[in-house]
């Protein structure tokens, strides 16, 4: 066979190789993608797109049921269909990747659908869905952005039973009556409480001493105390033993407890899939969990990488910020390069968990002389006129010696977009002594920001 020869081959076309290759074709080269699933990735079909609208409507409903409080009678009947038909007709188009697919070849990629494998430097061998073989040479080079799929977990009796991902919880048409989950992270407690609204009855299981791990503690708490005041039943720190399935779902948990359910969700985080691809002809290791990369992105000769594979954060804004630092690179231009000193995340559990940057742990253990300030959202003057819903708090993680905040996050029921003023702080470096000359709008969920900034101590 002879070899096609192209500029770049793309490799994974989810959020970040979509961006690469459409942005890469537009300036003239000549690109192939290569997607054996959907053209677009996790994020616009089975992840950020359809779960923010199961939130959306599951937050419309506990602000319906609030107004009791600040507004009079009300009563609001749950109606999932609702969200199923949206999900289905808006989000996703049928789980139909076509528009996607012609935004791309219309900037002139030419797409293959199939599984990529490197075969030494520049070199890329597609076995197609259909049965064909291509065989390519990238002139300027690969980009790699192979993804990750739903971990899973070595308990005994999982395997086999009719378990959720956040691959099926997209497609649900009917609620269960119960649901466990396992997995207090971002995932796990965004989905707990969204169908929790929706009137299931939720267990929340969390192997860590307390969901939401990796962030501050603080945060945690509050979305641990708001999850139980709606009904769940969460459990941290617990070790699960096996699971059984006989029509419902039987978690044994250590020291004999027995959870039940009518249905099970696994969202125990996500794991790379870097086996097989062929890393060990362009001289890496074939067993890698993670795919090392300098500043520009380069993992190698003629060989970028983006995304989750870097294990610089599963967010699409990672995956298209790497993205658009590879272009740059392959275009030849003069960065800006790779920076992650304030990645920010954001949970979108009610009310939000938005961080950025180094959590004081983190500050603490890379030797940093620590400011720590707290603001409660609920003695803020718009956390007061909120008052129904109004929990959260601003933490904010200062470097003494340099004055200037390191970390930060904001968790209200806007806490998404408070984070973007503490984003841009620690992203710039913007001295703490000009943070407090601002003028924080009254009244404001960032307002409080000033609070905290005021309360910064050792």
């Amino acid at each position: 066979m002879v070899a096609t020869e192209v500029d770049v081959v793309v490799i994974g076309l989810g959020p970040g190789g979509e961006y690469a290759a459409q942005k890469l074709a537009e300036a003239g080269l000549r690109v192939v993608g290569v997607e054996k699933g959907l053209v677009g990735g996790e994020c616009p079909f089975y992840g950020c797109i359809p779960s923010k609208m199961m939130i959306r409507a599951a937050n419309t409903i506990a602000e319906a049921r609030r107004a009791v409080t600040l507004a009079g009678q009300g009563e609001v009947t749950p109606d999932w269909r609702l969200v199923a038909e949206r999900i289905d007709k808006q989000a996703t188009n049928h789980w139909d990747d076509s528009a996607h697919v012609e935004r791309l070849t219309g900037a002139g990629v030419r797409i293959l659908r199939g599984t990529g494998r490197l075969d030494g430097t520049g070199r890329v061998v597609v076995a197609g869905t259909d049965g064909s073989t291509h065989e390519l040479v990238a002139t300027r080079g690969v980009v790699l952005n192979a993804g990750t799929v739903p971990a899973t977990l070595p308990v005994d009796g999982l395997d086999g039973t009719p378990y959720w991902t956040n691959r099926e919880v997209v497609k649900v048409t009917e609620l269960p009556r119960s649901l466990i989950v396992i997995g207090g992270g971002p995932i796990g407690c965004e989905l707990t409480q969204a169908f929790a609204r929706f009137g299931v009855r939720v267990t929340l299981l969390e192997v860590a001493e307390r969901i939401l791990g990796p962030e501050e503690p603080e945060s945690s708490a509050v979305v641990h105390d708001v999850l139980t005041g709606e009904g769940v039943d969460v459990r941290a720190g617990v070790r699960i033993e096996r699971v059984a399935h006989d029509g419902e779902f039987h978690v044994t948990l250590a020291g004999g407890d027995v959870v039940s359910a009518e249905q099970l969700l696994v969202a125990a985080g996500r794991r790379t899939q870097l086996s097989g691809i062929g890393l060990e002809t362009v001289g890496l290791s074939d067993d890698l969990r993670l795919v090392e990369t300098d500043e520009r992105m380069r993992a190698g000769e003629r060989l970028w990488a983006v995304g989750d594979i870097t294990g610089k954060g599963q967010f699409t804004h990672v995956s298209m910020y790497q993205a658009a630092v590879v272009v740059r690179d392959v275009l030849g231009e003069d960065g800006p390069w790779a920076d992650y000193r304030a990645v920010s995340r954001v949970t979108f559990t009610d009310p939000e968990v938005g961080s950025v940057g180094m959590t004081e742990h983190q500050a603490r253990e890379a030797g940093l002389q620590v400011r720590v300030g707290l603001a409660q959202v609920p003695e803020s003057s718009r956390g007061w006129i909120h008052q129904a819903g109004n929990e959260g708090v601003i933490k904010l993680v200062a470097d003494a010696e340099r004055g200037v905040l390191v970390g930060a996050s904001s968790v209200a029921p806007a806490g998404g977009e408070v984070l973007g003023l503490l984003a841009a702080a620690v992203h710039a470096e913007i001295p703490i002594a000009t943070l407090r000359t601002m003028h924080f709008a009254y009244p404001t969920f960032h307002r409080a920001v000033e609070v905290a900034l005021d309360g910064l101590v050792d």
